[in-house]
């Protein structure tokens, strides 16, 4: 992690203690290590940071990001009824000299710090007001499922559309549909300016629909590149994917 010459960058790391499936999850231990550790310890690998914020709602995680003395990472308290890491991140920034924001997912272990630089590289063009990135649908069952959110963007990115819903829908059988489908993921860069303004929006209609706050950002207006990467990596939800973690990470040596 080193200084930004033209711009201050800072990474967010949001990190709630509640969590439906793996209550206290920052701290659910991965081959050794706290999950907030490993995801921290991979993010100040990024270039093009200033510093790292986690943002929390628990003492717990606090003190917890003190005793890994990683330098550039400190920890910040923020309320805890906020509907989303969007809002927690723009509480946890609030007051603070930076000019691009870059949301990076607190149950991501193996977050790859080359995307964060990406993101950063983006946003420091000043063409963008936010961005995010997707990568290839590789199975019909992806495709289908709710729960990976699909992604439609223009030839130089522009986010079109995300949705719950397999689109774009194919009309006619037979049809090549080969690149046209990408998951969405949730990893966002701000600029400052554009993320105050977001949070002081009401929720749209399609955000309500579908449940997908980028969506609020499309409906008023946001120019949002769409990051086009390989692999989606491995968001932590449950003790199954811990132990996935695990096992790349022993693959790779660092158990």
């Amino acid at each position: 992690m080193t200084k930004s010459k033209t711009s201050r960058v800072i990474g967010v790391i949001p990190a709630r203690w509640a969590s439906t499936r793996l209550p206290g999850k920052p701290l659910a231990m991965i081959a050794g290590k706290p999950m907030i550790q490993r995801v921290a310890e991979q993010v100040v690998k990024a270039k093009l940071l200033d510093a790292v914020l986690i943002a929390t709602d628990d003492q717990r995680i606090v003190d917890a990001v003190a005793s890994f003395g990683i330098p550039g990472v400190d920890a910040v308290m923020t309320r805890a009824d906020h509907p989303s890491g969007t809002d927690r991140i723009a509480e946890a920034v609030a007051g603070r000299d930076c000019d691009v924001l870059i949301n990076i997912q607190g149950d991501e272990p193996l977050m790859e710090p080359e995307l964060i630089d990406r993101l950063a590289e983006v946003m420091l063009s000043g063409d963008w007001d936010m961005a995010t990135a997707a990568a290839p649908i590789q199975t019909e069952a992806d495709l289908n499922n709710p729960s990976v959110v699909k992604a439609v963007f223009s030839r130089d990115g522009q986010a079109l559309y995300f949705s719950r819903a397999p689109i774009p829908f194919v009309r006619d059988a037979g049809t090549d549909a080969t690149g046209a489908h990408w998951r969405h993921i949730g990893i966002y860069a701000y600029r400052r300016d554009y993320l105050l303004k977001l949070v002081a929006e009401p929720p749209c209609q399609l955000e309500n629909l579908e449940k997908l706050e980028q969506l609020r950002a499309l409906h008023i207006g946001c120019r949002m590149n769409v990051l086009q990467v390989d692999d989606v990596g491995i968001g932590v939800d449950t003790p199954e994917d811990i132990e996935k973690v695990e096992r790349i990470l022993k693959e790779q040596g660092d158990d």
